[in-house]
């Protein structure tokens, strides 16, 4: 019999720093480009940055951003700072340099725990070498905005992971989500 409810599951993958659970996005610049938009549109709400062995950069957007494209380029701007990432076709280097700039793998992630509950969520970037570009790390139902451990699950706030797996993957919420029942690190 099977379970009209089932929800679809992503492609399971360990690495040296853990389990993950991946569901890859399109690369198409107009979809990261409106992926963007959607994770700025929840600025307060949001960790950005960028995530290697060795270096975690975790960054609070202190304001909602201007987001602008050019030559391939997403422009976010906070006003005092900003960053662009390759997302889209650039024409100002040679091909094989473009290829290489270009996001090339983009994916929401949910980082599993020991029992293989969902411990974090996010959105991750890769160029064509597969070297990280940006890191979304999304509300977590055990933490408030400044990072500070919640008792309670507030499971409210995975409204913007529900919502980028509605619209970008066609996928509802999934009670796996709601099953942590303790912020545990790493």
């Amino acid at each position: 019999m099977t379970n009209i409810h089932a929800v679809p599951r992503g492609e399971i993958v360990e690495t040296l720093d853990g389990k993950y659970e991946l569901f890859p996005l399109s690369v198409d610049q107009d979809t990261l480009l409106a992926i963007f938009k959607d994770c700025f549109e929840e600025w307060e709400h949001i960790i950005i940055g960028t995530m290697i062995q060795g270096a975690v950069w975790e960054i609070r957007p202190p304001r909602q951003p201007r987001i602008t494209i050019l030559d391939g380029y997403v422009t976010v701007s906070f006003q005092d700072w900003h960053f662009h990432v390759c997302i889209g076709e650039h024409k100002g280097a040679t091909a094989e340099l473009a290829k290489l700039r270009r996001t090339s793998r983009a994916e929401l992630y949910r980082r599993l725990n020991k029992e293989g509950k969902p411990s974090s969520w996010g959105l991750r970037l890769f160029n064509g070498a597969d070297e990280q570009q940006i890191t979304f790390l999304l509300p977590h139902p055990l933490l408030t905005d400044g990072q500070q451990i919640i008792k309670e699950p507030d499971w409210s706030r995975l409204y913007l992971w529900d919502r980028l797996r509605h619209k970008y993957l066609g996928i509802g919420p999934d009670p796996l989500d709601r099953s942590l029942s303790r912020f545990s690190h790493g």
